[in-house]
């Protein structure tokens, strides 16, 4: 006895679905994988910040990097010479 064309195409389209479904959740481990396993930036060994002032938050671009610290301050330094290149003033509203 042969199955029904709708059920025939159903199981096929569900394997295929099954197939595509596979092959995405490799990619993306993949992806995951790739991404997550590259270098970490390099980090400056020790930040000294003036004035007894603690770190909030830091983030880096290619040449410096900053640091916020709790008296409101962004300190940018330069990332070669460790040397502070400006510093802005938080204000709030």
């Amino acid at each position: 006895m042969t199955e029904p064309a709708n059920l025939r195409f159903l199981r096929r389209l569900v394997t295929v679905l099954t197939v595509v479904m596979i092959c995405g959740v490799l990619v993306v481990i993949g992806l995951l994988v790739t991404r997550l396993g590259a270098k970490a930036p390099d980090l400056p060994d020790q930040i000294s910040l003036p004035g007894g002032a603690a770190a909030r938050a830091f983030t880096q671009g290619d040449h410096w990097y900053a640091v916020v610290t709790d008296q409101d301050q962004i300190l940018i330094f330069d990332r070669l010479t460790g040397k502070i290149t400006q510093t802005v003033q938080i204000t709030s509203p």
